[in-house]
């Protein structure tokens, strides 16, 4: 298949990436965005055991390596990531711009990397963790990584074969992997009064989204394979250390990509809100896109793993401003709230 230059800004912009645009700048929330009726949209998912099965079989060692990938029709397989696991905890409170999550612990089991296919056919990554919710089954993510900004009842608006694989590591599925149910966004999503699409509506504090993922294969609830993490919904502090993880592909850094998906990324730092988009909330780190939806958790421990999500990455310094390498978490308010107690008593 043949890929035209009209094609390659959309896969740049949107297949697991972060909102960012170099060229574009976008400007801040209208008070209009603040205010007004938040509602919960949903989508439908595999709700039967032939597009369950169909699902997990379309998403293949290889077609979870390349998935992201800009011209995946000539892009290699990413080698593997064997750096050794390093049993030894990590000091609290030590500040890391971004590498491999060799410590083990929870977090190894509960943040996984998220794949899903556009409308156009081509297939993204992003990142999602399961949290705590009567229905063991309820996993947390960026909305652009389920769909596009647009009336929520337009089906091309919605990323399909959505598929969450927890402690993903190199093509693995080391838990399985887990179709999704039922996904939600803020209302808020749907619309874009400004014109400045998922952008402004992230700037204004509305890229989350929710899932209830489908049970494993023998019957049992993501949370009982893989633990969950902690969820909040409180005001940011600034200055409270925070730590980020994601499966980054680094593609706007072809000549050095340090990253391919393959593993598990950590950054940790203390958090500040963005210069131009103060509803955003960032930490040093080099990770990018396939990063999205990852978590930033608040009082982390170390030694076991676990901590609080209260934020999902959504972007860098170029749509957040701030210091240059800086990844941005929208935080988690009460549109995430409602989108949290819509799927926390839905059955899986």
């Amino acid at each position: 298949m043949s890929v035209t230059h009209r094609n390659l800004p959309r896969r740049l912009a949107a297949a697991g990436a972060l909102l960012l645009s170099a060229a574009t700048v976008v400007a801040l929330p209208s008070p209009a965005l603040a205010t007004g009726k938040d509602s919960v949209s949903t989508r439908a998912g595999a709700t039967t055991d032939q597009e369950r099965s169909r699902i997990d079989g379309y998403w293949t060692p290889d077609r979870m390596r390349l998935a992201g990938a800009v011209v995946p029709e000539i892009t290699p397989l990413p080698e593997d990531d064997n750096t050794p696991d390093d049993p030894r905890p990590l000091p609290p409170n030590t500040p890391d711009p971004g590498d491999v999550w060799t410590h083990g612990g929870a977090v190894n089991r509960s943040v996984g990397r998220l794949f899903f296919t556009f409308a156009d056919g081509y297939d993204g990554s992003c990142t999602a963790t399961v949290v705590t919710g009567e229905n063991r089954s309820t996993v947390v993510t960026a909305a652009h990584c389920l769909r596009g900004v647009g009336a929520a009842t337009d089906p091309d608006t919605w990323h399909r074969n959505v598929y969450f694989v927890p402690g993903y590591r190199n093509g693995t599925k080391p838990l399985g992997g887990f179709s999704v149910r039922s996904m939600a966004t803020s209302s808020r999503w749907d619309a874009d009064p400004d014109g400045t699409g998922s952008e402004g509506m992230a700037v204004a504090g509305y890229d989350t989204a929710v899932m209830v993922v489908n049970r494993s294969a023998d019957g049992r609830r993501i949370a009982e394979l893989t633990g969950s993490q902690r969820i909040a919904f409180t005001k940011p502090v600034e200055g409270g250390f925070v730590h980020t993880f994601g499966y980054p592909k680094d593609r706007l850094n072809l000549g050095n990509p340090k990253y391919a998906g393959s593993r598990l990324i950590h950054c940790a730092g203390p958090a500040r809100p963005g210069v131009a988009a103060p509803l955003l909330w960032g930490e040093q780190c080099d990770m990018g896109h396939g990063a999205s939806g990852g978590p930033h958790l608040a009082g982390f421990d170390p030694r076991t793993g676990t901590g609080t999500v209260v934020g999902v990455t959504t972007a860098t310094d170029e749509l957040a401003g701030g210091p240059a390498g800086t990844l941005y978490a929208t935080r988690l308010g009460d549109s995430a709230h409602r989108l949290y107690d819509w799927a926390r008593t839905h059955a899986a």
